[in-house]
């Protein structure tokens, strides 16, 4: 797990590891963020703080489902001991009749306990809230079959680190996946509150990570199969919302991820057919993807720093390979971590876990906030409804006033 020396040493090196296709950062920063009940800081050094997502703007309410799924065809390729590979995996869909559901929490509680007593934390000092999505709530049908989204979080992070983004995209008519990679993940929560962690702390091996996550995606596919025929794929057999079944539309596939999310999603695209659209959030590519491209959409975006397409000559390699649809952005003061809800949680975390203002600044840019945040909600939504709905939009285009942080490449 990511200590407090860890952290603030991997704040240091973020950027100059995502200049190596085979060494992504070694994490996206620390996960147990808030903010101020009233001023958005840290505040006084007894008062607790909690984590507050901003609402997603798309006209549907959120409902959400957490699955265990085991993959009785493998071994657990890291802790072969534990036997078959087990995942959690969330559903969030847009969600009908929700407001008697509870909501979900950002973190299971367990989870969030073990991570913060890991990160140095003081105890009480961040109360991780809750997100937007009701749980087990009915999935709205009026909507007909749902086009289907699969996220990947960054190295040591976990599937909760790009709920801002799920949430929104959510609320706009998908259905999206957010999948934890058991012992790559930095904790995961399986029923009856088992945390399983990195043994060794975190990844060294990004290239067999890479290869593991596809194959992780590949086993998810199957099960998402599986599920939309009527089959509970769910481990423990626990109820499914009503409206799962026949709601998915497999053959509008997506994929998007994060760091080593990124080089999970264009690695699971080059082994699996079905994800017809990808997009790497400031991620590296790993293994024969890089030399070998890909011939369906794929975005890259990138920051100004090291480890983007000026630096990274696998990146650059594989975007000369890229034989579809192909478009590459950069967001002016950005950082590694702007692209996930850890551009609001490092910050507020920071005096938490002895962050200095310029470590912070280097993790998650100098862009503001709240342009970030609007960076996350358009950007990948435009790009999955060109690619999966065939609508277009101007933000995929070319410059736009609404963005003057961002420069393309195509």
């Amino acid at each position: 797990m990511i200590g407090v020396t860890a952290v603030l040493a991997a704040v240091a090196t973020t950027t100059a590891g995502a200049a190596h296709a085979d060494a992504p950062p070694k994490t996206t920063g620390p996960a147990g963020p808030a903010t101020s009940k009233t001023t958005g800081s840290a505040g006084p050094a007894t008062s607790p703080v909690r984590l507050v997502l901003p609402a997603p703007t798309g006209p549907h309410r959120i409902g959400t489902v957490a699955l265990h799924l085991v993959d009785g065809s493998r071994r657990d390729p890291w802790v072969p001991t534990v036997g078959k590979r087990e995942l959690m995996v969330s559903l969030w869909y847009p969600a009908r009749k929700a407001d008697h559901h509870p909501l979900a929490p950002w973190m299971p509680a367990s989870a969030a306990e073990s991570y913060l007593r890991d990160i140095g934390v003081p105890p009480g000092r961040l109360l991780l809230g809750t997100t937007h999505g009701r749980q087990g709530a009915p999935l709205d049908g009026r909507l007909g079959r749902l086009p289907v989204v699969l996220y990947s979080p960054g190295a040591n992070a976990s599937r909760s680190y790009g709920t801002g983004v799920v949430e929104e995209l959510a609320s706009r008519g998908y259905l999206v996946v957010t999948i934890d990679h058991t012992y790559d993940a930095a904790v995961v929560e399986f029923p009856g509150g088992r945390v399983a962690k990195n043994p060794r702390g975190e990844i060294a091996d990004y290239a067999k990570a890479a290869r593991v996550r596809a194959e992780d995606v590949r086993f998810v596919l199957n099960e998402l199969t599986a599920l939309n025929a009527g089959r509970n794929p769910d481990a423990e057999a626990r109820p499914l919302p009503s409206g799962l079944r026949g709601a998915l539309d497999l053959k509008r596939i997506g994929m998007f991820g994060h760091s080593l999310g990124g080089a999970s999603t264009s690695s699971a695209m080059y082994a699996d057919r079905r994800i017809k659209a990808g997009l790497g959030l400031d991620g590296a590519v790993i293994g024969p993807v890089a030399g070998a491209g890909l011939d369906r959409p794929y975005m890259v975006v990138d920051t100004p720093g090291k480890g983007g397409m000026s630096t990274n000559p696998a990146l650059r390699t594989f975007w000369s390979k890229l034989r579809g649809w192909r478009l590459n952005v950069t967001v002016k003061g950005a950082a590694h971590n702007s692209f996930g809800d850890d551009v609001q949680l490092i910050p507020l975390a920071a005096p938490l876990v002895g962050l200095t203002t310029e470590e912070v600044t280097e993790s998650v840019g100098a862009i503001p906030t709240a342009r970030a945040l609007a960076f996350q909600r358009a950007y990948p939504r435009a790009f999955f409804d060109l690619h999966l709905r065939g609508k277009r939009s101007p933000l995929l285009d070319g410059p736009t006033p609404r963005f003057p942080e961002v420069t393309y490449t195509r």
